[in-house]
Formats: structure tokens, C-alpha cells, sequence
């Protein structure tokens, strides 16, 4: 029964960060108890552990709660595990600007996606996508991670997460996804089309090492655009070419970039490649 109850303690108090973190600086405790549907003597000790431990500040100024000096090195840490080539910021600043839309990187480890950075502005933001697991199928990365993992690897991906309905587009059907797939290997090129929200669409282009002469996928250079009626100013048909044109030459020029050593923690592909099936 103590270790049911540590893990409940634990599943309660990560349940708590999102809450605050989603909420940004000055959320209260009555509002995370009230979100969460927790009573409020609960809330107040997760609350103080998580101060304690330092992933949780308290602001006297709102009298209210904030992220802790704790979890920017947990995300340095996390970051230096991955394949993050040389001069990452400025390629994506790059691909913003030409492509008049917000920019992401994003890593593959294990079968998982960790976006390492994004370039975007109040014009252009990139939307943020806490859980991965269960959206590949619904996200123009994932189906790139997807479409490169071999059978069995894909087939046991989709085991793992299922195919739920994230928006009125999300492909439910495996059949119908693996033919999407078969489009994304034919293309080099993904795309959503408001799948995972309702509002968004984005596209996506591969990043990739090579491993004794294997083209080995490691990443995902990707821009998000609204959803707007299909052909019309600033639909994904309307600006496809430039949005192709950015991220692939994005993709090129970080391929570039891993090939030097320094840039990434290992030489060899690293432990998250996905080998093309």
C-alpha cells in the first residue's frame, strides 16, 4: 500500500506542474485545487514540496505559484542527450522568417519526439504539444517518425499509443494511416492538416545522420500554420511551396551541421535514431 500511495503522491504532484505551468506565474492554490479537483489541504502540501525540492516558486508579489529554478537544468540535461547540431537558432530564425511561420526542431529518441527549440513570435507561434505519445499519427513529425520505423517498430509504436481522435481530421483508421505513410516516404514530407488541432496545420521535413552509410532519421525541422479555407491567403495550399522550401533547406543545412562531431553527444546516430524500414 506505500508504494501505491508514493506513486499516487508523485502522478499528484507532476499533475500540479502542468497545472502551474500551463497556468503561468501567479496561479493560486484554491485555482490549481479547483482544476484539478483536489481538496485544498492536499494542494497546499504538493504545492510546498515542489518549492521545497525547487521545480516551484512561490510569489509573494501575486501570492501565487511558479515554475522553480530547477527545471531549466532538467531540460539543459535532457537537451545535451540529444542531436542538436551547431547554429540550431539561427537556421530556425531562418526558416521563420522565410517561411512567415513559426519554426521548431524537434528530436527522436526511442520512439518518442523531444522539440529541442522553436523560433516563433506573437504572429507566428508555435503550439506547444505536451504528450507525444498517442499523436504521431495526428502530427506532420510523428508521421515522419512513423513512416521512417520499420514494420515492427511501427506496428508496436502504434500498439503502445492507439490511434485516438484528436481533432475532426485525426486519421483513427490503420489503413488509412499507412497509406498517408506511404505519401510521406514518397515525399521526403509531412503534413497535417488540422489532425491533431482543430485550427493548425503544419509540415514537417527530416534531419538525418548517417550511420555506416545508413540514413538514419534523428530529427524534425517544422512550421505551423492556421487553418483557413482550403486555396485561400495564408492556407497551407497558398504558401506551400515557400513552407516546403524553408524547412527543406532548414532540414539540408542541419544535416549539414551533424555532421561535425561537437554538435551532437554521440557519433554513432545516437540511442533515439530510426533506421528507415
Amino acid at each position: 500500500m506505500g508504494a501505491v500511495s508514493a506513486l499516487s503522491s508523485v502522478h499528484r504532484a507532476l499533475q500540479v506542474l502542468e497545472v502551474v505551468a500551463a497556468a503561468g506565474d501567479g496561479i493560486s492554490a484554491k485555482a490549481v485545487a479547483r482544476r484539478l479537483e483536489y481538496n485544498l489541504s492536499t494542494t497546499y502540501h504538493l504545492l510546498e514540496s515542489l518549492v521545497t525540492d525547487g521545480y516551484l516558486v512561490r510569489l509573494e508579489a501575486s501570492r501565487g505559484f511558479g515554475l522553480g529554478p530547477k527545471l531549466p537544468a532538467l531540460h539543459d540535461r535532457l537537451v545535451a542527450q540529444l542531436p542538436v547540431p551547431r547554429g540550431l537558432g539561427g537556421i530556425l530564425g531562418e526558416v521563420h522568417s522565410t517561411a512567415q511561420a513559426g519554426a521548431l526542431y524537434a528530436a527522436f529518441r526511442d520512439g518518442d519526439v523531444v522539440v529541442v527549440a522553436h523560433d516563433d513570435c506573437a504572429d507566428h507561434p508555435v503550439p506547444v504539444i505536451s504528450a507525444w505519445r498517442g499523436a504521431l499519427h495526428a502530427t506532420a513529425i510523428g508521421k515522419l517518425l512513423l513512416a521512417e520505423a520499420d514494420e515492427v517498430t511501427r506496428r508496436a509504436i502504434l500498439d503502445r499509443d492507439g490511434l485516438p481522435a484528436h481533432a475532426y481530421r485525426t486519421m483513427t483508421e490503420r489503413d488509412a494511416l499507412e497509406r498517408e505513410l506511404t505519401g510521406v516516404r514518397r515525399n521526403d514530407l509531412a503534413v497535417d492538416r488540422g489532425e491533431f488541432r482543430e485550427r493548425l496545420a503544419c509540415m514537417a521535413a527530416p534531419v538525418r545522420m548517417s550511420e555506416a552509410g545508413v540514413p538514419t532519421l534523428v530529427g524534425a525541422v517544422a512550421v505551423a500554420v492556421p487553418v483557413v479555407p482550403a486555396g485561400g491567403p495564408g492556407s497551407i495550399a497558398d504558401r506551400r511551396s515557400r513552407l516546403e522550401r524553408a524547412i527543406r533547406e532548414g532540414a539540408r543545412r542541419l544535416t549539414v551541421a551533424l555532421r561535425d562531431p561537437v554538435s551532437t553527444g554521440w557519433d554513432d546516430g545516437g540511442p533515439g535514431a530510426v533506421r528507415r524500414g
